[in-house]
């Protein structure tokens, strides 16, 4: 465990890191410097927790179709472009998600960021990449496959999978390096 120490005292200190100089930091210096700053206490000294946002990044390929089978594929084209290709195409997806919650007095995290990863992984990515978003994503199924759709459908499979305590705030699609949607959740709406 990393200490706070001066020649007076050793105080537990989970804001220093492991990578830090020794491990040891002067408390005396460290605290005055927070009192030049205001009121605000040291980190160590606060009775409340800190809540921070973290964000993982991730990557999938698929491939869609964006049209509605009740319409004409004439129609489906007017509105959908080219996305409206009857014999598909696809995106190299990057997806952002975002938690919240308190920094853990241990490890120092909102959540283990691998552990983020591989619930993304568990799922969302397993079904998606290199699939087909229209034909072989059960929980796409009947959905037009937009990013604004797909984004939906993501958030629903992430926020109850999540620990207790951390929230789901913010999930970003880029569907290419131009185009991205945001949902934070029906919060927002």
């Amino acid at each position: 465990m990393a200490v706070l120490a001066d020649d007076r005292h050793i105080l537990p200190n989970p804001a220093v890191g492991r990578k830090s100089a020794g491990g040891l930091i002067f408390a005396t210096r460290l605290a005055d410097s927070y009192a030049l700053k205001g009121s605000f206490a040291a980190p160590w000294e606060s009775p409340r927790m800190s809540i921070v946002r973290a964000t993982r990044r991730v990557h999938f390929s698929a491939a869609h179709r964006l049209h509605r089978p009740e319409w004409s594929d004439s129609h489906n084209t007017e509105v959908f472009g080219e996305c409206a290709n009857p014999l598909w195409h696809g995106h190299n997806y990057e997806l952002e998600v975002t938690v919240e919650g308190p920094v853990d007095p241990e490890t120092g995290f909102v959540m283990d960021l691998k552990r983020l990863r591989d619930m993304l992984d568990e799922r969302v990515i397993r079904d998606v990449d290199h699939r087909n978003l229209n034909l072989q994503v059960s929980w796409m199924e009947g959905v037009n496959p937009t990013a604004e759709n797909l984004v939906v459908a993501i958030w629903e499979r992430v926020a109850p999978a999540l620990p207790a305590g951390i929230r789901l705030v913010r999930i970003v699609l880029h569907e290419t390096p131009r185009n991205a949607v945001e949902y934070l959740g029906e919060a927002s709406a």
